[in-house]
């Protein structure tokens, strides 16, 4: 038989891999950062400067330094930034790594085109530089892990359909003739994550010369697509392809069979088609039908069989090599990560069952339960699958075993630090909002009773984060080490037979997956068909069938003023910490009724683009704030929210009150909503917009004024010094805030009814 030589690229997977490294880092020292600022609010404050002389400061001359730094280190920012690159940038890369090295070998061929490799490669980290520093100038969209801007997801699906064109083309060149388990695993990513985010990210541009979009759907349907989507980033970008990982490098590392061949299919074929169903499990006691939360759940719950199946197959491959674990670090890494996957994909159907969901929801359980995945399972694999790699392609030994163990008992206590913490915080938290007094009273109506009783599982969590980052320090450390003790091998030389063609059709005693594992074309299709039947079911009948989201004749569209305000809301994050959602429970339409005492209906939702319910509350709900508090109470808040809610864990936001509101796109944005979406706008209101957006400012400044005469006073001198040095003043009228405490202030105000019916505690 002919034999063809040629070599594997192992240059591109180093890239992937120093990518992976570096980002990882960055990851977990903003994860460290957002962590810090959960107990202890006034960090920019040490670093920027303060007013606040109770607060120690680096720097002098007051809040210029903060002001100037427009949000940039503020929670909201920070969080979105730690998400995204832990889970595009270090667990993206790490799988790139992973693949580019196991699909060569696993196919005995060279990735198609080294061009095109190349392109994904650079085009992958463009995407995440630009997201770090759009995230960091307030650019975003506020869908959870799909925060990136069009340009961002344009860019995202050009790079992906670019990496899937090279694997399909690699695969159709391989030289063995059955695809084997880690690849059908890349093959269902791949099918699933571009129809994910292309249909979560249907979005209008504002211009095709900004950064500004608005969502295609509205409400409901949009909190549907995007936890369909969210979930399913989970499934498919944090799941499927480590499972693909995890089946090709721990019997890699056991030197051990996969323990089950039948079980794999199970595994595959069950896993794709359950999870794409379990979305709406983020949604329970919501706006959303509940026929639509019920499938959720019933589809959450059937998840551990094929994820438990997963778990045993990687465990049980172990057979007979459990003596190594003690020796091999790498065993040590897998063996965790699989055992913490086991644990999460436990208690994810547990938190989307009704019982737990409405304790746990909203709270930091939820937290510890995402981490314990993102720690355990995708970070520990990750840590694997580098120090599997890099003595293999420098040709020499890990430069210490020792450092590595140190590496994995830091880590592992870390994710201890970390979650359990969060679990303790969540259960403290939710039993807490619901207890009532015998008179009927909530027993803690402040909310910073709560944020108070939870301060030092913050601080333990923060400390498990650093002994996890501690730990990937000293990977890095070792890695450098090792790499300069040996010497990389970047073209590896094989020599291998020629596949012989044969007939596609079944062959006569060939069972059917035999047959598709040799037919990749048909195995795509039916991973598209599998993933494709549940997402269809779910959202097409939530997006077209009118009788899913009612109307209510009430709720208008919003004025210009409180349109420009939501935008800030979105800018600055402040839907990390605040949800805006009352769920039918008795204690929250008690603690958030404001003057309405209502729980949030569908038909409220009809104009928010994009919808911003939440998935945590640090802060307390939002969606009935509208005239709950004074406008001068919001105007301080949001200069020191410590000022109006001593022990807030709030960030301050002075720059909102010197920043002068742009108003030179939102006569854009109300065509838009007119033309596009059908926003019942007339030509008369937008042509009038101005004198719309003064009229109601100068009502929210007349009462901020009326409210606080130490404000009146202080921009009265403002003005003075202004006219003094001959420079131009801007009125509280156009600034920032002002826009921001109108769109806070219409918050729950259209629904007027006050008799409700709720459900138990």
């Amino acid at each position: 038989m002919e034999t063809q030589k040629f070599s594997y690229d192992n240059g591109i997977v180093r890239a992937f891999l120093i990518a992976t490294v570096v980002f990882g880092l960055l990851g977990f020292l903003l994860g460290l950062t957002a962590a810090l600022l959960l107990f202890y609010p006034e960090l920019p404050e040490f670093f920027l400067g303060t007013d606040d002389p109770t607060i120690q400061s680096l720097r002098s001359g007051g809040m210029q330094g903060l002001i100037d730094s427009q949000g940039a280190f503020g929670f909201g920012r920070i969080r979105m930034m730690h998400t995204s690159t832990v889970i595009f940038a270090f667990v993206g890369n790490s799988f790139f790594a992973g693949f580019y090295y196991s699909m060569q070998r696993l196919l005995k061929t060279r990735m198609w085109s080294d061009t095109l490799s190349w392109v994904h490669f650079w085009g992958w980290q463009l995407m995440l530089v630009t997201t770090l520093i759009t995230f960091l100038m307030g650019i975003n969209t506020s869908k959870e892990y799909a925060e990136h801007e069009w340009p961002i997801d344009i860019l995202i699906t050009v790079v992906w359909l670019i990496f899937g064109f090279n694997m399909f083309a690699t695969v159709a060149t391989r030289r063995v003739r059955h695809l084997y388990v880690a690849i059908w695993f890349y093959i269902g990513t791949w099918v699933a994550v571009a129809m994910l985010h292309i249909f979560n990210n249907l979005e209008v541009p504002l211009s095709f010369t900004g950064w500004k979009s608005y969502s295609a759907y509205a409400g409901v349907k949009d909190a549907l697509v995007q936890w369909w989507y969210g979930h399913n980033a989970v499934a498919f970008f944090l799941t499927t392809p480590v499972l693909g990982m995890m089946y090709y490098f721990v019997p890699k590392a056991a030197d051990r069979p996969v323990f089950s061949y039948k079980l794999s299919i199970i595994h595959f074929w069950s896993l794709i088609f359950v999870y794409i169903w379990a979305g709406p499990h983020h949604l329970q006691y919501t706006s959303l039908p509940a026929w639509a939360q019920a499938v959720g759940t019933g589809f959450s719950i059937m998840l551990i069989a094929p994820s438990w199946g997963g778990m045993l197959n990687g465990l049980l491959t172990l057979r007979g090599a459990w003596d190594k674990v003690r020796e091999n670090p790498v065993l040590k890494f897998f063996v965790v990560a699989v055992t913490c996957y086991g644990m999460a994909t436990f208690e994810g159907p547990l938190l989307a069952t009704k019982t737990v969901n409405k304790v746990g929801h909203f709270t930091d359980w939820v937290i510890g339960h995402v981490h314990l995945g993102a720690l355990g399972w995708n970070g520990f694999m990750a840590f694997g699958v580098i120090y599997y790699l890099v003595p293999i392609m420098w040709r020499t030994k890990l430069w210490s075993v020792k450092l590595a163990n140190w590496h994995f008992w830091l880590g592992t206590f870390g994710i201890i630090f970390y979650a359990v913490p969060l679990y303790i915080a969540g259960f403290t938290q939710g039993l807490m909002w619901k207890q009532f007094n015998p008179d009927g009273t909530l027993m803690y109506k402040n909310w910073l009773d709560t944020v108070t009783a939870i301060l030092p599982f913050f601080k333990l969590r923060f400390l498990g984060g650093f002994l996890y980052f501690s730990g990937a320090v000293l990977m890095v450390v070792n890695l450098i080490a090792t790499a300069r003790k040996g010497s990389f091998q970047k073209e590896v030389p094989v020599e291998v037979p020629a596949l012989a063609k044969i007939n596609k059709g079944r062959k006569e005693g060939e069972t059917f997956h035999l047959w598709l594992e040799r037919t990749p074309l048909y195995l795509s299709i039916l991973s598209f068909v599998a993933v494709a039947i549940g997402g269809s079911l779910e959202i097409l009948p939530t997006i077209f069938v009118k009788d899913n989201v009612p109307t209510i004749s009430a709720v208008k569209p919003y004025s210009p003023l409180e349109l420009e305000g939501r935008d800030l809301y979105i800018r600055e994050g402040c839907n990390s910490c605040h949800s805006q959602m009352i769920r039918p429970f008795r204690d929250e339409v008690v603690r958030f009724n404001g003057k309405n005492g209502q729980y949030s209906k569908a038909g409220e939702y009809i104009y928010d683009r994009p919808f911003l319910w939440g998935s945590k509350r640090t802060g307390p709900d939002l969606q009935r704030e509208g005239g709950a508090r004074p406008d001068s109470w919001h105007f301080k808040h949001m200069y020191n929210p410590r000022s109006t809610s001593a022990g807030s864990i709030m960030p301050r936001f002075p720059w909102l009150i010197e920043n002068t509101l742009d108003r030179s796109k939102t006569k854009a944005k109300l065509e838009l909503m007119k033309n596009t979406y059908d926003v019942p706008y007339t030509k008369a209101q937008i042509d009038s917009m101005d004198t719309w957006m003064n009229n109601q400012a100068s009502v929210i400044v007349k009462n901020v004024f009326s409210e606080a005469a130490d404000v009146k006073t202080s921009f009265a001198e403002a003005k003075a010094n202004k006219a003094k040095d001959g420079e131009q003043f801007v009125p509280l009228e156009k600034r920032e805030i002002v826009a921001l405490i109108a769109y806070l202030q219409r918050l729950g105000t259209d629904i007027k009814t006050t008799e409700v019916k709720t459900a138990s505690n």
